[in-house]
């Protein structure tokens, strides 16, 4: 069975826009690399300060997957960053106060997610509502009912299967080194880290060699199109808001496993990391092209800024945002000038 023309010209589209990722992988490096040469005598060279990075993103990591597939189809979801300081109040008060399993506790919070975006979907997908409104909604539902479960901060106990796992350390067998007093310090990682780039994995896979992620590029690349390719529009953008919940249902327990608490105000914010990241990473804010890899580097970058600004320790933190921000508004101007160019050669 032949693919339609559409798709093939849409997959030849996206892999023309690989200079985007390129240039968003170099920027990592070249900012990594200053960091390592700035701040080589305050440990910016060693193995574990990268890990670090990911140790402290890997939720983000997962709502990033989660928005790029959103943002594939040319919608946005501003509620989740709410909706994982609701996951986060959940696990923490269900440990602590009602004594629940962690486990049915993380199954809970996938369900929650599930169906919190399988309500959104169908508004955004069926009903045709604005993804910014619907999401603006759910951000507000969340935040408020976060603060129904509980309005002080409560942390995870201390004997919990959960706080087990939040302290596991999975060392590597490379990247060791001695510190001033001669104690070998091995690098590892969190189980959190290893959730997200799983969850990085399956998502790069899905959007690259399945019937669902070729349709997430079809219909943001254009709606008409794909409903004459035979394409069920409405559900594909369903489909992408479950997606999305889910996999921000998933970073909140990455979160959680980083945090070991839950509060109102948590994750303030992160909605705007995680379209930061996916659009320095490639991703069109009008759908149709993008990658889980290149929002990966998204992430990274934006967690290599936050570390350059710890590690220098004079800056306020504010600078970070700032920094984040100059990013995005040049990155948003080279999608342009490359879509420019674009259209220029098609005439």
């Amino acid at each position: 069975m032949k693919k339609p023309e559409n798709a093939v010209k849409d997959r030849r589209q996206i892999n023309g826009n690989t200079l985007l990722l390129l240039i968003t992988i170099a920027l990592f490096i070249v900012m990594y690399a200053v960091g390592c040469v700035i701040y080589a005598g305050k440990g910016f060279t060693h193995l574990q300060n990268f890990l670090n990075i990911l140790i402290t993103n890997a939720g983000l990591l997962c709502v990033a997957c989660g928005m790029t597939c959103v943002m594939l189809t040319g919608g946005i979801d501003i509620s989740v960053g709410a909706l994982i300081a609701m996951d986060c109040m959940l696990l923490a008060v269900g440990m602590s106060e009602w004594g629940m399993n962690p486990i049915l506790l993380c199954v809970l919070v996938l369900v929650i997610g599930v169906v919190f975006g399988t309500f959104q979907g169908f508004c955004v997908g069926y009903l045709e509502i604005q993804p910014f409104i619907v999401s603006m909604a759910g951000m507000f539902f969340c935040r408020g009912m976060t603060a129904v479960i509980s309005t002080d901060q409560v942390s995870v106990p201390s004997d919990s299967l959960f706080y087990t796992w939040a302290n596991l350390k999975i060392n590597l067998p490379f990247g060791g080194y001695y510190n001033k007093k001669g104690i070998l310090q091995v690098p590892y990682i969190r189980v959190g880290v290893v959730i997200a780039l799983v969850v990085l994995v399956i998502i790069f896979l899905v959007l690259r060699y399945t019937k669902f992620g070729r349709s997430l590029y079809a219909v943001g690349g254009s709606e008409q199109s794909a409903a004459m390719m035979g394409l069920d529009v409405k559900r594909t953008k369903m489909e992408a808001y479950i997606l999305s919940s889910f996999l921000c249902s998933i970073g909140g327990i990455c979160y959680c496993l980083n945090t070991m608490a839950g509060s109102v105000s948590q994750a303030t914010g992160l909605e705007m990391d995680a379209i930061a990241s996916s659009v320095i990473g490639g991703t069109l804010l009008t759908g149709g092209v993008g990658n889980v890899i290149g929002s990966f580097f998204g992430v990274l970058i934006n967690g290599t800024i936050s570390s350059l600004v710890k590690t220098n320790g004079k800056l306020l933190s504010s600078w970070a945002n700032i920094a984040t921000a100059a990013l995005l508004c040049f990155f948003i101007v080279l999608q342009s000038v490359f879509a420019l160019f674009k259209d220029r050669n098609k005439k």
